[in-house]
């Protein structure tokens, strides 16, 4: 007997792809976990356009450029829409007045996974656009560690190699070492790993310092959403109340 189905996301991907597919695989894990099936959409981001956008603080053009992979989502049916990666969630003020759907948005998810841990300082690793605003100015009442700066250097360089699949082993060994010196040295209680494609080298059970696997959080996030929702009667988003937004000019 076929199972039941979720409502359908319209997921943000290439950021970079390895991100994609860990999300794509961690979706239909968990709906499966559920006894439903997943549905879904994908969109390809350029990753570099977004980069770049991030380092030029162009957050308005972002929103748009995201707003508009969203809208093509929503044609193809998706009720909900989700990013994949961190560094795009920077624009989220600009996007969510513009989004033609309810954003699932992982910032606000990973911030209420830290209060529910009873967590007061964490650190992050991720890249230099997450740390040095420390997540987006997002973690209300949530101290973050702030590294040297060139710590700062070397986790977002090793980061970008993460993405482009080409970080070497001495690279993560580091990270790994600099997670612990976030403990020891700044009395983070937990580190974030606060960049989708760190999930695809570290996972939660095979690390040695105490972390936030923000992905995980996201997924489950999504998941939920996507399967109470679907349930009759169910609530519509806190996030977004209606799925209207209006589309980006061209």
């Amino acid at each position: 007997m076929p199972m039941p189905e979720g409502r359908v996301l319209g997921l943000i991907g290439g950021l970079g792809p390895g991100a994609t597919v860990h999300y794509y695989r961690g979706l239909l894990a968990a709906h499966a976990a559920q006894n439903r099936t997943a549905r879904m959409l994908i969109a390809h981001a350029d990753v570099n356009r977004v980069m770049a956008a991030a380092g030029a603080k162009d957050y308005a053009g972002l929103a748009n450029y995201l707003a508009g992979l969203i809208a093509s989502m929503k044609a193809g049916g998706a009720e909900l829409t989700a990013i994949v990666a961190i560094t795009p969630h920077i624009c989220v003020p600009q996007l969510t007045p513009i989004c033609p759907l309810p954003l699932i948005d992982m910032v606000s998810e990973v911030t209420a996974e830290i209060r529910a841990r009873r967590l007061g300082r964490v650190a992050m690793l991720g890249t230099r656009f997450v740390i040095e605003s420390r997540m987006f100015g997002r973690l209300d009442g949530i101290e973050t560690v702030m590294p040297e700066a060139d710590e700062i250097n070397f986790i977002h360089e090793t980061y970008t190699a993460i993405v482009a699949g080409s970080a070497p082993a001495a690279s993560l060994a580091r990270l790994r070492d600099l997670a612990r010196t976030f403990i020891g040295r700044d009395g983070a209680q937990a580190v974030l790993l606060a960049g989708t494609d760190l999930s695809t080298v570290f996972d939660e059970s095979s690390i040695d310092f105490p972390a936030i696997d923000c992905a995980a959080v996201h997924i489950k996030a999504i998941t939920k959403r996507l399967i109470e929702q679907g349930e009759p009667g169910a609530q519509r988003s806190t996030h977004r109340q209606e799925s209207g937004g209006s589309r980006p000019s061209a």
